[in-house]
């Protein structure tokens, strides 16, 4: 792991002043680029969802409809959690330990959110518990919804070779992937699926990196087996780093 000087100098505060102002302008242009972008996401067509699905959550089994809870925009998070699993995938379990602070809020810019999964309800009820989440989650597992969203894969689909996955064709090496599928219901009641995220994509969304990214090490991964392979689900860290 690299040490907090190893990679840059120390200078006089003039100087730093001066480097910092132009990283500044980078980051304005990253800001301004970021807003053409959401612009843009704002403008895409839509596809019509006409598909029936079926939920499973603590009320008891819904529709697609039924998940926007009145609001007319849903977000969803496909969470990898497949049934039969010990528990939820860790980096899923990373990015959902931000989920209960925002989804107040999100309800007051009519917007819904929560987590679907093709675990059953009882080991999503189980985990969630284990975890101190709130959030709502549902199930799938009666349903194609997390397949035809591209965040889970059949087996004997992924023998066959490639499939599609964050918008191209590649090997998938587990039946779950991370994603994030954005829908709108209109004032007659009809579904479109307007926006979908997938493996980078995710990247802002998950709040502990945005701060790692402001300190001196970043997010210090380099020379790791993977770039997660540092992170622990929040109740199985040493005890001695616990807040």
């Amino acid at each position: 792991m690299a040490t907090a000087t190893s990679r840059t100098s120390v200078v006089p505060r003039a100087e730093w002043l001066a480097a910092r102002r132009e990283l500044l302008r980078k980051e304005k242009e990253l800001t301004r680029l970021r807003d053409e972008v959401s612009r843009q996401r704002r403008e895409l067509p839509w596809q019509r969802v006409t598909k029936k699905y079926t939920f499973h959550g603590p009320q008891g089994e819904q529709s697609l409809s039924d998940l926007f809870e009145g609001r007319s925009q849903l977000v969803v998070y496909h969470f990898m959690f497949g049934p039969g699993w010990r528990e939820g995938c860790p980096g899923c379990s990373f990015l959902a330990d931000t989920f209960d602070g925002c989804t107040v809020h999100l309800a007051h810019r009519d917007v819904t959110f929560m987590a679907i999964s093709r675990a059953t309800l009882p080991e999503i009820e189980a985990f969630k518990k284990r975890m101190g989440w709130k959030f709502k989650w549902f199930s799938s597992f009666a349903s194609d919804f997390n397949f035809d969203y591209q965040a889970s894969f059949a087996e004997e689909d992924r023998a066959k070779g490639k499939l599609l996955y964050n918008f191209e064709m590649t090997e998938i090496p587990v039946e779950d992937l991370p994603g994030m599928s954005v829908f709108f219901k209109d004032e007659a009641g009809e579904i479109f699926h307007t926006y979908s995220s997938y493996s980078r994509g995710l990247d802002p969304m998950i709040g502990t990196y945005q701060w790692l990214d402001l300190t001196p090490k970043g997010r210090d991964e380099e020379g790791l087996a993977q770039p997660m392979a540092w992170m622990r689900h929040h109740d199985k860290y040493d005890d001695n780093y616990r807040v």
